[in-house]
């Protein structure tokens, strides 16, 4: 308790110690007093997040000291394979990133400050004012942890520091070890999957693998929504692309499904081991395979398909990929849950991924269940990772996902880390707490970054502090044991071992 340090203070009330009265002032004085005795933490300190002596210790001591394994992203192989430098930190930080543009159009700025002509200066301005109203968000602590790791930045950005920051970042990216490779060694990456089209050449990851000064591993990850969106308007262009890369000709679904056997061929030669899949929800529509060729030749003929159609296609293209990952010991992740190109005025201007896109909460729990049991049926489920844009989903992958564990993987259906609208704090939480109780959280495969910037890798270190303060809450209310070795495991593990371990990747 802090005494009252004025002798004349007249204060009616006193409170006994064992030694002595200490007066306590009314509350307007307490106000001043008390300023000594409180002491604030520091904006973003080493102990950012980390509230406890045993979180604090998990997080130094064992999270910060393995590398990162970022097992989903949207970075493009060419940079790596030229090794990009960038001329300032707006085409790193607002180039693509529709989290920072759907904040910008929150703050009422103009377009043309965010996907616009303005200029990259302009732009950057235009983000630094918007980022001092971000309390909050998790885009201010992304920010601020990417200024201090590269650029060594211990201040604030806001629209008054603006200038100073801007002329800081570009200095430091104006040196050599600002290139794409030397953040990526900067940020102890080991191994990297992009998100790459199954007509895609693979160019630049042959050119990074036979590159021997490249030093961390860069694969490729299989995406083929293009060939299962059968009800898009590009469809049959697609698939006339396909057949040209494939050299088979596709007239018919099974044609197509060898064109995409034949480029999984070629994509597993190129050391991929993981697929992906965006889909609005999760459909099971099963039908006959003279069911589905017909549906495929509507299509062909320019006739318009009923949405149980559309499923039933998807379902046979899902289950048939589904089988063959499971043949190659591919990861299957699906992605689900999410409403796309909301506004149909922005995206016949800008187009797709540009942050017109909400969470969809269409019920999927059955047929996600049903989905996985057709594979399972024929022992031909592959590892499987679960991510659903809508948190309400939690509780419901918890429980499909154990009805499909097996001894065939350690956590051979995981539930992914807080994807897109939940990756900020209270996501990752509830995700990871809703893990804990219906799985085994110390199997999780943990966190991507989900990004297209060579900076975003903090926020492998951001999901590291939370888990750590997690599991340190847990063992300070007596909830775990202080067990160094078990949390040591489950700390590391989830943070890099078990990811590792899971896409059976090697150093």
């Amino acid at each position: 308790m802090v005494t009252c340090s004025q002798s004349d203070c007249e204060c009616p009330l006193y409170i006994r110690c064992t030694s002595m009265y200490r007066r306590i002032v009314p509350v307007v004085k307490q106000e001043i007093l008390f300023k000594e005795a409180f002491v604030m933490k520091a904006f973003m300190d080493q102990n950012f997040l980390l509230e406890t002596p045993t979180a604090q210790k998990l997080f130094h001591e064992y999270a910060s000291q393995v590398p990162v394994l970022d097992y989903h992203c949207h970075i493009n192989p060419q940079e790596i394979a030229e090794d990009r430098k960038f001329e300032n930190i707006t085409q790193v930080w607002l180039g693509g990133d529709h989290y920072k543009w759907r904040q910008m159009r929150s703050n009422g700025v103009d377009e043309y400050y965010i996907t616009g002509g303005a200029s990259d200066r302009e732009k950057f301005q235009k983000w630094a004012e918007t980022l001092e109203k971000a309390i909050g968000n998790p885009l201010y602590h992304w920010s601020h942890l990417e200024l201090r790791k590269y650029f060594g930045y211990e201040g604030y950005l806001n629209g008054e520091t603006a200038e100073e920051v801007w002329n800081i970042c570009n200095a430091k990216l104006a040196e050599d070890s600002m290139t794409v490779r030397n953040i990526i060694r900067k940020s102890n990456v080991k191994v990297i999957c992009t998100t790459d089209d199954p007509i895609d050449s693979l160019e630049w990851h042959k050119k990074i693998a036979a590159d021997e000064t490249v030093d961390f591993k860069v694969y490729p990850a299989w995406r083929p929504d293009k060939a299962m969106n059968i009800e898009k308007p590009d469809f049959l262009e697609y698939v006339q692309k396909l057949a040209c890369v494939s050299g088979i000709k596709v007239d018919s679904v099974k044609s197509l499904l060898a064109a995409i056997d034949n480029r999984m061929e070629f994509f597993d030669s190129m050391k991929c081991c993981v697929s992906d899949h965006g889909l609005n929800y999760v459909v099971y529509q099963p039908a006959s395979e003279e069911a589905v060729e017909a549906i495929f030749q509507k299509k062909v003929n320019g006739e318009k398909l009923t949405q149980l159609e559309i499923d039933q296609y998807k379902t046979a293209f899902m289950i048939h990929v589904g089988r063959e990952y499971h043949r190659r010991g591919w990861v299957m992740q699906m992605h689900y849950g999410c409403k796309r190109d909301n506004n149909t005025f922005r995206y016949n201007q800008l187009g797709p991924d540009t942050g017109y896109d909400s969470i969809n909460n269409d019920a999927t729990a059955a047929q996600l269940a049903d989905f996985l049991n057709a594979l399972s049926t024929t022992n031909e489920l592959p590892k499987t990772i679960l991510y659903s844009l809508n948190p309400a989903d939690n509780e419901i992958i918890g429980t499909i996902m154990g009805c499909f564990q097996d001894s065939e993987a350690v956590g051979k259906i995981q539930h992914g880390s807080a994807w897109w609208f939940n990756d900020n704090k209270s996501g990752m939480i509830n995700q990871m707490v809703s893990l804990g109780n219906l799985g085994l959280l110390g199997n999780f495969v943990g966190m991507l970054t989900d990004s297209r910037s060579f900076l975003s890798y903090t926020r492998h270190e951001y999901f590291r502090r939370i888990l750590c303060e997690l599991v340190g809450g847990w063992v300070e209310n007596g909830e775990y044991p202080y067990d160094k070795k078990a949390l040591k495991n489950i700390i590391e593990g989830i943070s890099y071992n078990n990811a590792k371990a899971y896409f059976n990747f090697k150093d």
